[in-house]
């Protein structure tokens, strides 16, 4: 890591291929740091506090980076789990866990979220939605509901929502279809929803069980934005086809206003910006 990474905004992306997140110094886009030892990193989430927690997916894990660190500061376990997308709650400290599917026997069983209090110790849940066998993404809007993203078994898109305080799912119906589940934010005033295939974040409403695109951002020039992070007026897409980092006008969207091109993106899975 750089001498003077501490001292700035990072950008961190984790690349799924190589089993490395790499830190960016941000928004500039310069190469700082190597988080390295991963087993296919995927989604990743930040606290109030700026620590930087990382879904080590294939090693059934979330592992904590202090903002700028070069070594974990925590780790919790996910046993017979495949954790793919993460949240936390900025109010509790709660982690949120997306596991994308779990390991069943004999074949591969539904995937479900578990939450961690306070980001600490074993998790509540595992809990299940009967219609979203695969879970992707999460995100926590500001009254601590949980948000999140999925297929069903036959592979049509799902979401759902967790109301703080609750045990069972919300299935919501959303008048638009999107092909690939793709990142979930809260955005500051809407739920914003991405559809990796068609390049393109949507902004959601949601009364009772409905959910009502009331915007959406395309993102130009891309091809699978997987995950993604909103800074504010910015936001920040690794594309995993591409293999290269976009950043875009947050709502409006159209062409890339930035692209961080570098040689050691292999399959960016997600982005996350912690400030100093």
């Amino acid at each position: 890591m750089a001498r003077d990474a501490k001292s700035q905004s990072l950008l961190y992306v984790s690349s799924y291929r190589t089993d490395n997140v790499y830190v960016f110094s941000y928004p500039r886009g310069r190469l700082v740091g190597t988080l390295a030892g991963f087993n296919g990193p995927d989604g990743e989430c930040v606290d109030s506090a700026g620590n930087v927690w990382i879904t080590n997916t294939l090693q059934s894990q979330l592992v904590e980076y202090a903002h700028g660190g070069t070594t974990s500061i925590a780790t919790l376990n996910d046993p017979g789990e495949y954790p793919f997308g993460c949240s936390v709650d900025r109010k509790t400290g709660n982690l949120a866990v997306t596991n994308i599917y779990g390991a069943g026997s004999p074949s591969l069983a539904s995937g479900n979220v578990v939450i961690y209090a306070g980001a600490k110790g074993s998790p509540q849940g595992p809990y299940y939605d009967s219609v979203m066998y695969y879970m992707y993404f999460c995100g926590f809007d500001r009254a601590g509901n949980l948000f999140l993203d999925g297929e069903s078994y036959g592979g049509g898109f799902r979401l759902a929502e967790l109301v703080n305080g609750s045990t069972g799912f919300t299935d919501l119906t959303l008048n638009k279809n999107i092909g690939q589940p793709g990142g979930v934010q809260w955005d500051g005033n809407h739920i914003a929803v991405g559809d990796q295939h068609a390049g393109i974040i949507y902004q959601l409403q949601i009364a009772d069980s409905g959910a009502t695109v009331v915007g959406s951002t395309p993102l130009n020039d891309s091809k699978d934005v997987v995950g993604f992070w909103i800074d504010g007026k910015t936001v920040v897409g690794p594309d995993a086809v591409r293999r290269d980092v976009g950043y875009w006008s947050y709502p409006s969207g159209g062409s890339p206003a930035r692209i961080i091109r570098d040689r050691v993106l292999n399959q960016p899975i997600g982005a996350v910006v912690s400030a100093p």
